[in-house]
């Protein structure tokens, strides 16, 4: 299959606007205060969400988002208005359209990757991230790792993933700064494969998986339902923190 003709298969997704640097920038500040330091970088986001959309089944928030955030939604007080819920929730969302329009489109996700003190992007968190998405889906993932025609593809992400892992035996060879450019590479390149493997192997839900949770473009009540599908109201869930 060609990549335009995803086009075809795939639902078309709203134009969305990708997060300005200063969007990802609170974003990234955000989750660092987050849970006592306990949520994913944005960095980690990234991976994560790019395996929950290229994967095989749909996952709901109510079970991604206290990954995200690092803990038990339900019983976390993570915000400290409603105003602040819908923005954070609100730029979690339109990064997740991103990512799920990009890749419905056929097109290579970029990896969001944060750089050292030195400038360099060593793609640690991401492929982390990455994998930890694949764990919500494990059997699907599964599948396509033991396929000995296209198990290849994840290749990368699992180097990046356990290069400093505390089992040695889980460690690849050290990896020199052009090597690492390369799999970085390979890493995009095998997120699209990923993604066109899934919905070409008979996935039925799984086109469906690029919808926002929530409509991102209404705001939260403090008696509607939790975005985080604990299925509270949202006043004695995450934004308990707003009630006295």
């Amino acid at each position: 299959m060609k990549p335009g003709s995803l086009e075809n298969t795939m639902p078309a997704f709203a134009k969305n606007e990708p997060l300005t640097e200063s969007e990802l920038d609170r974003l990234e500040r955000f989750l660092d205060s987050c849970n006592s330091g306990n949520a994913m970088n944005i960095e980690s986001v990234d991976g994560f969400f790019a395996a929950l959309i290229a994967g095989p089944e749909i996952v709901m928030p109510g079970e991604y988002l206290p990954v995200v955030f690092g803990g038990d939604t339900s019983g976390t007080q993570m915000f400290e208005s409603l105003d602040e819920a819908n923005e954070i929730l609100g730029l979690l969302m339109r990064h997740w359209n991103d990512i799920a329009g990009t890749l419905s489109r056929g097109d290579v996700h970029i990896p969001l990757l944060l750089e050292d003190e030195n400038g360099v992007a060593h793609g640690n968190d991401w492929a982390r991230g990455f994998i930890q998405g694949t764990r919500l889906c494990h059997d699907g993932w599964a599948d396509l790792l033991n396929d000995d025609d296209h198990g290849g593809w994840m290749l990368p992400m699992l180097m990046l993933c356990y290069e400093h892992d505390e089992d040695p035996t889980m460690r690849p060879k050290p990896i020199d700064p052009q090597q690492r450019e390369k799999i970085i590479d390979y890493m995009a390149a095998g997120l699209i494969a990923a993604y066109r493997y899934f919905r070409e192997n008979g996935k039925p839900n799984a086109g469906t998986r690029g919808a926002s949770p929530r409509n991102t473009n209404n705001k939260i009540g403090r008696n509607d339902p939790c975005p985080c599908g604990s299925g509270k109201k949202f006043k004695r869930c995450c934004g308990g923190a707003t009630v006295h």
